[in-house]
């Protein structure tokens, strides 16, 4: 026996399904208020809820009734994690150009151009599976060799080579593709 299923594939033509504008009428004010606790901002709330409905009707899912909130609240929490990592990479490279001299801070066009690709780099290094991101924060942030990488990760040299291959691979598609 299934259950009822709410599409944002197609339009609804049996009344045991609901329509996704059903989906956003009934969820969206429990929606609205869970994320507002959790960000403590109104505003930023109003966006991520209607980017939740948005993610659903981009994805074409179908969702069980009984499912419903599940899926939201799950899409919610990668939303809020999401906007999370990027206010506090915007707050540390604000952080950084605050401790620069004035006559080295770069114009406000580049910031944002800098700030634009460190997020790009932050999208992409999530991509990656956890040992390939370690391995290479390991190399370029930390300067470790890939003999002491290898070490570090307890895996081998052939491993860490395999592992930079990727990410630099994923780096150049990101910012040259």
């Amino acid at each position: 026996m299934s259950s009822p299923l709410l599409s944002a594939a197609a339009p609804c033509t049996d009344a045991s399904l609901a329509p996704v504008d059903g989906l956003y009428r009934d969820h969206r004010p429990w929606l609205f208020g869970w994320l507002r606790r959790k960000l403590g901002c109104e505003h930023r709330a109003e966006d991520l809820a209607q980017d939740v409905f948005v993610r659903v009707i981009q994805g074409r899912k179908s969702v069980r009734v009984n499912e419903a909130r599940a899926l939201l609240t799950t899409i919610a929490k990668g939303l809020v994690v999401d906007h999370q990592r990027h206010a506090a990479l915007e707050y540390a490279y604000l952080a950084y150009l605050a401790a620069m001299p004035e006559t080295y801070a770069p114009s406000p066009e580049t910031q944002a151009e800098q700030l634009q690709a460190l997020m790009q780099l932050d999208r992409l290094l999530d991509g990656l599976p956890p040992k390939a991101r370690s391995a290479f924060l390991l190399s370029q942030l930390d300067g470790l060799t890939y003999p002491e990488i290898a070490e570090r990760l307890g895996v081998s040299l052939s491993s860490v080579q395999q592992y930079m291959v990727r990410a630099m691979s994923a780096c150049y598609a990101a910012f040259y593709e």
